[in-house]
């Protein structure tokens, strides 16, 4: 018998609170009991967590410490795994995110925001 994997079920339900933006964050995910950490590039990125595109994806439940670099800053939080798509990457829900970084993500998400309604201005007509 082959093992079911829940990955189609959890992309279905819809869990995010926040808008997700497409950007090219980098990220250095942090295992417990691992020496080296992951570095990667975050695909999605929300105030409450991001999509990680990782060939060899981890496990839902697995607890990470986390660093992104938010404009050559560091950002750190934990969080959990909480969806995975095997050989595509791995949701990741923030699950501490002091209130300095929080502050930092929100200007940089709303800036990233911003400057996407800038680069596809509404024509105006005189």
């Amino acid at each position: 018998m082959v093992p079911h994997d829940n990955s189609s079920e959890s992309r279905r339900q819809e869990r995010r609170q926040e808008p997700r933006k497409k950007v090219g964050v980098k990220i250095e995910v942090h295992l417990g009991g691992s020496a080296a950490p992951i570095r990667t590039k975050v695909a999605d990125l929300t105030l409450g967590g991001c999509f990680v595109e990782m060939m060899f994806t981890l496990e839902i439940g697995t607890k990470l410490k986390i660093e992104l670099w938010i404009n050559d800053v560091k950002v750190s939080t934990e969080g959990i795994v909480v969806t995975r798509l095997r050989n595509l990457g791995n949701g990741i829900q923030f699950t501490k995110l002091a209130a300095e970084d929080h502050a930092r993500l929100k200007q940089f998400l709303t800036a990233a925001h911003a400057q996407s309604d800038t680069a596809n201005p509404r024509q105006e007509q005189s």
